[in-house]
């Protein structure tokens, strides 16, 4: 049997425990400990070529919360649980360094995989600590940019709240 994170949850367990969490408790914080193992599992995702385009935002701040809660307004409809997560993850691609080596293939499917593996990576290490987590593609990027002051070249992929489960059932 293989355990990950000290044998917290055995690695098939959290595969089949693996869904988005919808409602956060977020008066119970998520240690910076976690955190870090957290970006660990992402920062170890596979990479095209091993260029390494994607960057992580850690996001805490009510303010930041909110405004990158609000990038979903105009997409779908606004996602008022990210506000609520203790955490927010950001999971960003740097185009430029994509493009630089890959050209358009880099810029156009390369990034993306990259930060969707990252983004898998940081989920099923969010769900093996015990917390919940929820994979949100549809956002304003243009709004998640300037709200993390990310360059221009840096392109938000991924929103990932994360945070310990409320009691009550959550969506699949």
């Amino acid at each position: 049997m293989f355990n990950v994170f000290g044998g917290k949850m055995e690695f098939f367990q959290v595969i089949q425990k693996r869904h988005c969490t919808r409602s956060f408790n977020p008066k119970k914080p998520v240690s910076e400990a976690d955190i870090a193992k957290i970006i660990d599992a992402g920062k170890r995702a596979p990479s095209a070529g091993g260029i390494y385009p994607v960057g992580f935002a850690v996001v805490r701040r009510e303010d930041l919360k909110a405004k990158v809660t609000d990038s979903t307004a105009n997409v779908l409809h606004r996602m008022g649980f990210i506000a609520e997560a203790p955490v927010v993850i950001v999971i960003y691609a740097d185009i430029d360094k994509a493009t630089a080596k890959y050209g358009e293939r880099g810029k156009n499917l390369y990034v993306i995989q990259d930060a969707a593996a990252a983004a898998e990576n940081i989920f099923l290490a969010a769900i093996a600590l015990g917390l919940g987590a929820c994979w949100v593609g549809a956002f304003d990027e243009d709004i998640v940019r300037k709200a993390l002051n990310l360059k221009k070249n840096e392109r938000p992929m991924v929103i990932m709240p994360i945070g310990y489960k409320n009691k009550i059932k959550n969506l699949k």
